[in-house]
């Protein structure tokens, strides 16, 4: 049986100064480290003691630093990927989230939506952020470790849970999976009829003891 735990990056630098992430390498906040620090406590007694593990991580600063809490809890060496990243904003990244919304170009509600241009320069299409999630994912789910864990962004965790139920990617023009920041989604598949479950979306419970300390 296989297992994947999907955490979204907590609170960064960007959340709180009301900046474009995306590619921008924002860093954690203080509360963000220690959100980071309570989900590795969350997946630590998930997973059996002794058993092989790995991690994969975006490249980015936020997403190393949620890694790099993990990692110390089960002694494993992140496996980072530029893939995972977020959504490029292309020139919007860094800048004021007004300044996007300014220039922000939404997809229509009927026609072509994945290969829509948002009239930003530099920005990546959905289509191209489809496309690097699921080849991420493909390598990810052709090794045999059946615990691993990923390591990503809001607006990517779409297309990793979308890969995760083979969803073509012609068919992910309308598909949205929101999790909070910070959050924990599990994905398993089953040895016997090889069903690929979404067993919990976006779990935030840990936050109750994050906010306590």
């Amino acid at each position: 049986m296989r297992t994947i735990y999907v955490v979204t990056h907590p609170e960064a630098t960007h959340h709180v100064e009301g900046i474009v992430g995306g590619w921008h390498d924002s860093q954690l906040t203080p509360v963000g480290l220690s959100v980071a620090a309570s989900i590795a406590q969350a997946l630590r007694p998930q997973i059996p003691d002794g058993v092989d593990v790995e991690l994969f991580s975006s490249d980015l600063r936020r997403t190393r630093q949620t890694a790099e809490k993990v990692a110390e809890l089960f002694g494993v060496k992140p496996i980072l990927d530029r893939r995972l990243r977020e959504k490029s904003y292309g020139e919007a990244g860094g800048r004021p989230q007004e300044w996007l919304d300014q220039r922000f170009v939404p997809p229509p509600a009927v026609g072509e939506r994945l290969e829509h241009d948002e009239g930003v320069e530099g920005a990546e299409t959905r289509a191209v952020l489809a496309q690097r999630i699921y080849a991420a994912m493909d390598e990810i789910l052709q090794r045999p470790c059946e615990h691993q864990i990923i390591v990503t962004h809001g607006g990517s965790l779409t297309f990793v849970v979308a890969s995760w139920i083979k969803m073509p990617i012609k068919a992910t023009g309308y598909a949205s999976f929101r999790v909070p920041s910070g959050s924990i989604t599990t994905l398993r598949e089953d040895d016997f009829f090889h069903y690929r479950t979404v067993v919990n979306l976006g779990d935030i419970r840990h936050l109750d003891s994050a906010e306590a300390g």
